[in-house]
């Protein structure tokens, strides 16, 4: 069947793929892994990616080539780890294209020859059988290829592509509409879904002919493409005329030689005696009479004229040998085309080059280097000496080639001479013979790029000290222009600009953090607002409840004392007073006291309790370990702990005894409780332990086995001691007491803890490293504090707060938290934690968010985000606050190397003077990190030492200026400490789930089984993949089984080994000594020779899985069962799609209630509606009988009568609960967790929130969900059901992993994604295992391919690299804080902070002088569109532009629109005086904001859908005309000035790097052809050809390209370390590398018309909260242009208020 057969088919292919890409994620597709995780890149996608780069001429083979590797060599320096895959089927997609055929072909000689990229070609096509199995073995996370092809054919190819990488759970990447930053690659990451593999499954034959039928049709076209050109010769007969071509080659050329050279003359050779058969065949054809063929037909070019244009060939690869890049891109452009007639030649060129490059194996004997692969032809060189013969030549322009170039020449035209052979290819000179001209005449045929009009590169003067000081070093190189010079005096002039009054009507105007929405008024006496506060406070003590059971301190603001040296010993009794010595003798009492208390407390519950254990065991001894945790006596707890002992070893006797002759499994959890006695005896009662109770022990370890324990513990002979063998084997355990403890105890053995208290710290005894944070705070240090979660690393910062607390009133303590939901949990922790009496109008704890703030300026404990802070410091009125800080707590400070906001980090970290902590679980580069910070230290050291000289000489002066200093901010040390703790608390263990016969099994999965030999030898074992005590027993006998020879077995045999010998009590550290152990003894089996053995430990500690092809997502709710019967919730289940987060949640729930529905009685329901009918009546009798009681005094018996209804209706009510009520089996509620007040309190919060009643539903089963669009009292629902233990399954994204304090038992890593990194899967599975709790977290793997369990378990966590630190708006803000701070020396010392410590330019002085240049760019732009003066101070609108910072460069243009008048002129009312706008105006209102604030854009081949929209547009109309010419006209100034800035900034760019190919390092340099006048001709353009790459002027490009609109980041020289990115523009179309326009969504207009969230999902293909979300960011910044504007246009505020109210209540909806 051929392919029409299938049209409707491929067309249904070709829809689904349609319909996925508008909800297709546009993130960063490898995320924060130092190495990637392994993906495809389809070759022929990278291929058409690349030839469709608008800045790339057809012809220009060698700037392709820089294309292919500056993308590849983007992607490998982001640590991408990838292979190249070309299938042999797609070949056949260009033979309607034979230039990109040839092009095609020596890429993958490039590839394969000249990189170390892995590039695979021996796959047929994808839905080969070898190509399933390769996915199959690499498992592939994603696959890079395009959505459209050259033709419709080869889109088809695509799309089979695609369908079938789905099928194998393979993702799609696009590889158009990628955009690139300095970390990250963003794109349109398709996820493989169940329906489309389902799609697949069910199509499987249809999809398999369909594709046979295409590749038939494009082997027919390679017929249609050949035959004109080859005639009678086929495939075969031209691969072997090749052969032949290259063998005669052989006999003239044996010694080695250059693929150019080699390919110019076989081609030549080859094309020339394919045309002069082409003309045979022709002329006998037409007629039998002998003629000249040289002469031709008169229809056809006749072969002599081929031959000179093969000669002008030869000439140009005779230059691409000996000019240099340098030279080559001087290159003049010609817009002339090649004529008609001589096409057909040209492409027969062209497959002669392809079948030559694809028999390249048979010049091996002439030793080919294929170097030059990548520059074996330049069109527009060959163009340019056409031109130059045809034209200039004749016109008397006589120029020597040169002796060097000439000589070249005439070997190779020799060689194309001796090949031919069959006819007489004439002399090499003259090069033309003929007078045809191959170009078709053109009035314009040269164009000097040279000479187009640039920008004038002169700096506008401007006169700062902050220049000065930051650039100033600089400025004495760059070109000024005059104070006369007409763009100086054209500047605008406008009044200055003070934050305190709007610069127009002289009102006051408020700053960000007055325009943040307030949530209480804190200055009214309101009674209602008093209520609301009273409220919130007692629900933020009641949320910090929730997060820890602690007692409020009260603080007492105290003078500060000396620092007490906690170190020293203490002397008690020497020179005591006799005040302390009644003191002491007082305390004695007091203890013997409580002593008594608790033995007689002991004695009232013992008999229970043993009475308990003796019934059972474990609930006995549950009972006990209570008690001993209230227990404050250790000679109680002493008692306890024998009572339990004594119980324990009764019953294991009595356990030995019952066991029948055949049984041999014991039930080990009585001999683990045993010895768990015997380790807390041991360990924490030593001194209390007689003569009896060592006895007792030894006893319970010759019981046990232990017998050599036992001697060494009690070497006197104990009952027990005579046993025969027979009977010590029916008591024994049966292995060795280290194994015993190791194998079944290890997450009870004891770790490592300090028994002195520390005099500062009441509620626990702090280790070695907790106390030198304490030492940090005490000395006002700074620190960098690198430990896991749960560690308690955080109690420092409230060990910093209570201590700044203590200090003064004054003093504030900045918590910085990167989310709001932290904030939350930080405040309402500080709110339960402490209590102290402030002045009026102060308070203890404010909280500070984009969405609200409370008392953030006038508390002494702010818990804030990054940007809010960042907002406060760069304030210039708020610096007397400011100045009160006192410390920074930075938590999660590795979010400095984030996606969004990390340069946010980075400005605070250098801002800030006063001491700071920065807390994280993972950051690899601590070093780094802790020397850049010192660096910093170092400057405000510096900095304030010349502030006080200043200070002290205005002093001497006798000014009066203000020059209080403050005493906590003089004692400030400059010391910045890194401490590191590499220690959990508790150990982890990792469970692989698979699903077998439709049910959930779980492998342990042992963490050396992700390693691999090489990677130990390069790399070692990494520093946080640490091994449970079982796990280290397992590796040991995995060793012990492979190698039977091993030397060392018996040394390191657990028994013997040297730190386990005779101990009765295995502590953890103990085991860590083994575990180090044995991981050096197997890296030394590497690396001895013992590489095999080493091989088959790490493949039998590999779990056997069988790959699943189940719908995963449907087996989730039994999932979760199976945890809960295994007794492993409560449960944190991560996912990475909202929608994913949700409907799982929501599948447990309802697979819960139908489970209930099938098991439910079937009279209940009946029963029920009953008992409901009959409560209504009552309920309707007992309102009846009131009124009538109220009419008529009471009588007895009608009293009786309405005390029966009443005592009926409780009944009824009491019935219908418990018939309504959940059954436990039902539910994952731990119902007993939480009182029904509470539970109440709680749901009532949420009761008119958007998804608050769905969260009540699920929470009612013990399942909720948690992710960033819900609300804040959404999330606090989940996190306080689910901490105190109500809500057991929670389903949440990566946002609860960012310090949330919800410990639990497990983690489920859910779905794969991208967001699925090393940083992340540390932060969310140390989640695992609640301290105080669980011994030991459980990490659970549902659906993660095996691979990438591997790389996440041995993955580092990738080094903090910094970010691009500045942005117009940025550079704005921090003139504004240099000229109109309170304190001007602080404002500038901090501005030059800033800009002087950026993390990217640390140690990176070439980065530091662009950052410079940047900066001065920065400076004059503002200038320039009159936001600052000459002096740097800020004037008109410049409030306004740093207002809308999150937005840039829309701010920019929004304020370019204002200033024109555009707002003005649109928001007109209906008629003079009116306040109504008609609904034409205010749409097109929205659809201005929208294109400036809300752009979200779809791929571009989604416009090619044939899909029916109901309520929305779906596609963003463009800017109404006269807003789209303003846009226009304010992009050309800013791409002037960009493109001025470039040229200047050109200078640092590295030019030996920049003339070589960035992955292949192939150099282009060499000495420059001088004595070639030809060649100084032709390459005359010097001027013009400074800003971008060489490698893109052999196109004809010039620094005038970067005046063109969507100029790509390609042709910007790539070592200046600068893209558009760093240019505010905006351009109101977007462009794919396709050259496709890609549509905005139009969901902020649509919502705006129809208010309907669902016809957002429906319609624009958005998921319902990400929806949300977006749509709360453009009502916010709707509101906040409105606030702003207020001083600015009546009716544009009346119009805005109108839109956002109108927002704001479909928001709600």
């Amino acid at each position: 069947m051929g392919l029409e057969e299938y049209t409707e088919f491929l067309k249904k292919m070709s829809e689904l793929i349609l319909n996925e890409m508008p909800k297709a994620d546009y993130s960063s597709i490898f995320n924060d892994f130092v190495e990637s995780e392994f993906f495809l890149i389809d070759g022929d996608s990278l291929l058409v990616m690349c030839t469709c780069e608008k800045s790339l001429k057809q012809g220009q083979e060698l700037h392709f080539f820089y294309l292919v590797e500056r993308y590849l060599v983007d992607i490998i320096n982001k640590g991408g780890q990838f292979a190249i895959v070309f299938f042999k089927d797609a070949e056949y997609a260009y033979f309607n294209f034979p230039e990109l055929l040839s092009l095609r072909t020596a890429l993958i000689l490039h590839l394969q020859h000249n990189n170390t990229i892995d590039v695979r070609t021996t796959f047929s096509g994808c839905l080969s059988q070898e190509w399933e199995t390769f996915l199959k073995e690499s498992c592939p996370y994603f696959l890079i290829v395009a959505d459209e092809g050259k033709n419709h054919l080869q889109t088809q190819l695509f799309n089979f592509l695609i369908i079938q990488s789905w099928a194998m759970k393979v993702n799609a990447v696009l590889s158009s509409g990628q955009t690139s930053d300095i970390l990250r690659l963003y794109a349109y990451f398709m996820p493989s879904k169940h329906n489309n593999r389902v799609f697949f499954k069910e199509n499987k034959q249809q999809i398999e002919n369909a594709y046979k039928a295409l590749i038939k049709q494009l082997k027919e076209y390679k017929v249609f493409a050949f035959d004109p050109l080859f005639g009678n010769l086929i495939w075969d007969n031209m691969m072997e005329e090749a052969r032949e071509t290259i063998s005669l080659l052989k006999q003239l050329w044996q010694e080695g030689s250059d693929i150019r050279r080699v390919l110019c003359v076989t081609s030549c050779s080859l094309s020339l005696r394919m045309y002069h058969r082409l003309l045979e065949n022709r002329r006998k054809t037409t007629s039998g009479e002998e003629t000249n063929i040289q002469q031709g037909e008169s229809d056809c070019l006749s072969l002599q004229e081929m031959e000179d244009l093969c000669k002008l060939h030869c000439l140009s690869v005779v230059f691409l040998l000996h000019l240099p890049l340098s030279q080559r891109a001087r290159i003049r452009f010609t817009n002339s085309c090649w004529i008609k007639d001589i096409q057909a030649f040209l492409k027969m060129k062209k497959w002669c080059e392809h079948f030559l490059l694809s028999n390249i194996d048979t010049f091996e004997f002439l030793n080919l280097n294929l170097i030059h692969v990548c520059d074996l032809s330049d069109e527009l060189l060959l163009k340019n000496i056409a031109f130059y013969y045809e034209n200039e030549n004749i016109q008397g322009l006589h120029l020597s080639l040169g002796n060097v170039i000439t000589k070249d020449y005439e070997y190779l035209w020799n060689a194309v001479s001796k090949l031919v052979r069959k006819f007489d290819v004439g002399q090499p000179f003259p090069l033309r013979t003929t007078k045809l001209n191959f170009l078709k005449n053109n009035p314009l045929p040269i164009e000097d790029t040279s000479k187009e009009k640039m920008p004038s590169l002169g700096f506008i003067p401007m006169s700062s000290e902050v220049i000065d000081k930051f650039a100033g070093d600089i400025l004495k190189d760059l070109p000024f222009l005059k104070r006369d010079d007409p763009l100086v005096t054209a500047l605008v002039k406008h009044k200055e600009f003070d934050e305190l009054m709007h610069w127009h009507s002289r009102r006051p105007l408020s700053d960000d953090y007055d325009r943040t929405k307030c949530q209480f008024d804190e200055k009214s006496r309101d009674p209602y607002v008093l209520r609301s506060v009273q409220k919130y406070h007692v629900f933020q003590r009641f949320y910090g409840n929730s997060l820890e059971s602690i007692t409020p301190r009260i603080i007492v603001t105290q003078n500060i004392k000396p620092k007490k040296n906690f170190s020293e010993p203490k002397n008690k009794k020497a020179n005591e007073t006799k005040a302390e010595i009644i003191t002491r003798e007082n305390k004695k009492r007091l203890f013997a006291k409580k002593e008594q208390k608790e033995e007689e407390k002991w004695n009232v519950l013992s008999f229970h309790i043993e009475e308990k254990m003796k019934e059972n065991l474990n609930n006995g001894i549950q009972n006990l370990e209570d008690f001993l945790k209230s227990c404050k006596s250790n000679s109680v707890k002493h008692q306890v702990e024998m009572t339990g002992l004594t119980a324990c070893l009764k019953a294991w006797k009595e356990h030995c005894r019952s066991q029948g002759k055949g049984e041999s499994t014991k039930d080990l959890s009585i001999a683990i409780q045993m010895m768990k006695r015997i380790h807390s005896l041991m360990e924490k009662y030593p001194e209390l332990l007689q003569a009896a109770d060592q006895q007792l022990i030894a006893r319970c370890l010759k019981y046990l086995g232990f017998d050599d324990l036992a001697s060494s513990l009690y070497p006197t002979k104990v009952a027990g001691d005579d046993m025969k063998e027979k009977k010590r084997n029916k008591y024994s355990v049966g292995i060795g007491p280290v194994r015993f403890q190791l194998q079944y105890m290890g997450h009870y053995l004891i770790r490592d803890e300090r028994k002195d208290p520390d005099p500062r710290v009441q509620d626990f005894i702090p280790d070695t490293w907790q106390r030198e944070l304490l030492d940090v705070v005490d000395n006002n240090e700074s620190a960098v504090i690198v430990a896991p979660t749960s560690s308690g690393k955080t109690y420092v910062s409230y060990y910093c707060m209570e201590k700044v607390l203590k200090e003064s009133n004054e003093g504030v303590v900045v918590y910085v938290a990167p989310t709001k939901a932290l904030v939350n949990q930080v405040a309402a922790t500080v709110q339960n934690r402490y209590t102290k009496t402030m002045p009026d109008g102060e308070c203890l704890c404010g909280v500070f968010t984009r969405d609200y703030r409370h008392d953030a300026l006038n508390c002494q404990v702010l818990i804030t985000v990054p940007a809010c802070l960042e907002i406060l410091l760069l304030a210039p009125h708020r610096q007397k606050w400011v100045k009160r800080i006192r410390y920074v707590i930075f938590d999660e400070v590795h979010c400095l190397g984030g996606e969004i906001g990390a340069e946010i980090w980075e400005h605070l970290l250098v801002m800030i003077r006063c001491p700071f902590l920065a807390l994280s679980a993972t950051i690899s580069n601590p070093e780094h990190l802790t020397e850049w910070l010192q660096s910093v230290k170092r400057y405000w050291k510096q900095a304030d030492s010349e502030i006080e000289q200043n200070i002290a000489a205005r002093r001497s002066a006798g000014s009066r200026a203000n020059h209080h200093k403050d005493n906590s901010q003089r004692k400030q040390s400059y010391k910045v400490r890194l401490v590191l703790y590499g220690e959990r608390y508790n150990d982890l263990e990792k469970h692989i789930c698979s699903i077998q016969q439709d049910d959930i099994h779980f492998e342990h999965f042992h963490p050396c089984a992700v390693l691999t030999t090489d990677h130990i030898k390069r790399y070692g074992f990494p520093s946080d993949l640490i091994l449970s005590p079982r796990e280290t027993i397992q590796l040991y006998d995995t060793m012990f089984e492979c190698w039977e020879d091993w030397p060392r077995a018996q040394e390191l045999c657990p028994e013997n080994f040297i730190h386990f010998k005779n101990k009765v009590v295995i502590k953890k550290m103990d085991v860590r000594k083994y575990e180090e152990s044995l991981k050096a003894e197997l890296t030394n089996w590497i690396k001895n020779g013992s590489v095999e053995e080493a091989k088959m430990v790490l493949k039998n500690l590999s779990p056997d899985l069988a790959v699943s092809s189940e719908n995963m997502t449907q087996m989730f709710p039994l999932l979760v069962e199976k945890l809960r019967q295994m007794e492993k919730l409560p449960a944190l289940f991560f996912l990475f799609k909202l929608g994913d987060v949700e409907n799982r949640a929501k599948s447990v729930s309802t697979s819960l209630k139908e489970k209930q529905k099938r098991e439910r009685p079937p009279k209940a329901d009946k029963e029920a509606h009953d008992m409901a009918n009959k409560l209504r009546k009552v309920k309707k009798s007992i309102e009846k009988q009131k009124i009538m009681d109220e009419k008529s005094q009471k009588k007895p018996r009608k009293m009786d009568k309405s005390l029966i209804c009443e005592a009926e209706h409780d009944n009824l009510l009491k019935n219908l609960e418990k018939n309504l009520e959940i059954p436990q089996e039902y539910t994952y509620a731990n119902q007993k967790a939480v009182g029904a007040e509470m539970l109440q309190m709680v749901f009532d919060r949420v009761k008119f929130t958007r998804k608050g009643p769905e969260l009540k539903d699920l929470a009612e089963r013990g399942v909720g969900y948690h992710h960033s669009a819900l609300n804040f009292k959404e999330k606090q629902l989940v996190e306080i059901l689910f901490r105190k233990g109500f809500v057991r399954v929670v389903t949440a994204t990566g946002t609860l992993a960012l310090g949330i304090n919800m410990p639990c038992k497990s983690v489920v890593f859910a779905q794969n994604s991208i967001y699925l990194d090393a940083l992340n899967y540390r932060q969310m599975s140390g989640r695992a295992g609640r301290r105080g709790q669980d011994l030991m977290g459980d990490v659970y793997f549902f659906d993660i391919p095996l691979p990438k369990i591997e790389k996440l378990i041995k993955s580092n966590v990738p080094e903090l690299r910094g970010q691009f630190p500045f942005s117009i708006t940025f550079v704005l803000r921090l003139m504004l804080l240099a000229s109109k701070g309170d304190d001007p020396e602080d404002a500038k010392a901090k501005v030059l902070s800033v800009l002087k410590h950026s993390l990217l330019s640390f140690k990176q002085p070439r980065t530091v002088e662009m950052l410079k240049l940047y900066f001065l760019f920065s400076l004059q732009l503002l200038v320039k569109e009159g936001y600052l003066d000459q002096e740097g101070n800020p004037m008109g609108f410049a409030g306004l532009v740093s207002h809308l910072h999150y937005h840039e460069p829309s701010n920019f243009v929004f304020v370019s629109f204002l200033i024109s008048g555009l707002f003005h002129k649109l928001c007109q009312p209906t008629h003079k005086g009116s306040k109504h706008f008609s609904q034409d105006v205010m749409e097109k209102l929205v659809l201005v904001l929208a294109n400036l604030f809300g752009r979200k854009y779809f791929p571009a081949k989604f416009q090619d859908a044939t899909v029916k929209f109901y309520q929305s547009k779906v596609f963003l109309k463009d800017l109404p005309e006269d807003f789209g010419a303003a846009l226009h006209k304010y992009n050309m100034t800013v791409k002037k000035d960009f493109a001025s800035f470039l040229l200047i900034v050109s200078k640092l760019a590295d030019m030996k790097q920049e003339y070589q190919l960035p992955l292949s390092k192939i150099s282009f340099t060499g000495q420059e052809c001088e004595d070639s006048q030809l060649v100084s001709h032709l390459m005359s353009c010097k001027e013009g050809r400074r800003a971008i790459s060489p490698f893109v002027c052999l196109s004809g490009n010039s620094d005038g390209d970067l005046l063109q609109l969507e100029t790509s980041d390609h042709v910007i020289l790539r070592t200046v370390g600068i893209s558009h990115a760093q240019a505010p523009l905006l351009w109101p179309q977007r462009y794919d590398s396709q050259g496709r326009r890609m549509p905005l969504n139009a969901y902020a207009l649509d919502f705006y018309k129809h208010g309907s969230l669902l016809g957002l999902v429906q319609d624009n293909r958005m998921n319902e909260s990400e929806a949300y979300r977006l749509l709360k960011d453009f009502s916010l910044t709707v509101k906040s242009i409105r606030r702003k504007c207020e001083v600015v246009n009546r009716d544009l505020v009346i119009h805005f208020g109108r839109s956002v109210k109108t927002l704001g209540r479909r928001l709600e909806v």
